[in-house]
């Protein structure tokens, strides 16, 4: 079933892409496993998806413990600075950096273990005031503010999108973070979930986050 489910995904990345003139390879997919079991998950590993997304440090460490190094982790939800040390210990790539305090943190635990932690800064283009991340104007200034810290290696933006019946609606808000990254020097956009990852495909996302349309129970 999950290899069935994986595959409807990923041909809907490639229609999307081949829609937008894009290589399918081009876009990274990141399965998110916030209501999935270890079962699941192996299933996914097994079809050959093998970058995992998770939302919480906390419920990662149990799935990490049983899991381990055979699928690259992703940190897609908001981190706390006193979880940093975690999160560097398991996570590839930090989908949720959103300030100075937090890249200091990040930077400091991932110095401990020698390691160049990769991140995407997180941008809350939509302005909604119940998400995470900077204001697209405050950009600029955070990138030059995080340039001190060796620890730390900025690929790219994330945005969470507000919720929506209509994968439509979250158009304009993809195509903001697609015009803030290149304005940038940034490559990699990780945009879009189970409602609108073919819009974000679209609009140029390098990386979709799906959980629901892999690991849901019909």
């Amino acid at each position: 079933m999950i290899d069935e489910k994986l595959r409807k995904v990923q041909d809907t990345i490639g229609e999307a892409a081949r829609r937008a003139g894009r290589s399918p390879q081009d876009v990274r997919l990141i399965a998110v496993t916030k209501e999935a079991n270890s079962v699941d998950i192996l299933a996914c590993i097994h079809s050959g998806v093998k970058e995992l997304g998770e939302n919480r440090v906390k419920d990662a460490d149990l799935k990490y413990r049983a899991i381990g190094d055979q699928a690259v982790w992703h940190l897609i939800g908001h981190l706390q600075t006193n979880k940093a040390a975690d999160a560097v210990r398991m996570f590839s790539l930090i989908h949720s950096l959103d300030s100075l305090r937090l890249a200091k943190a990040i930077d400091g635990q991932a110095k401990k273990i020698h390691k160049i932690q990769d991140v995407l800064i997180e941008v809350n283009v939509s302005g909604e005031a119940a998400k995470f991340g900077i204001r697209p104007e405050d950009l600029v200034r955070l990138l030059d503010e995080i340039k001190q810290y060796a620890n730390l290696r900025v690929l790219g933006l994330m945005t969470v999108t507000p919720l929506s019946g209509d994968p439509e609606a979250s158009r304009p808000y993809f195509a903001a973070l697609r015009t803030l990254a290149y304005g940038n020097g940034l490559k990699e956009l990780s945009m879009g979930m189970t409602q609108d990852y073919m819009v974000a495909v679209e609009e140029g996302a390098t990386m979709v986050r799906v959980g629901r349309a892999i690991f849901a129970q019909e």
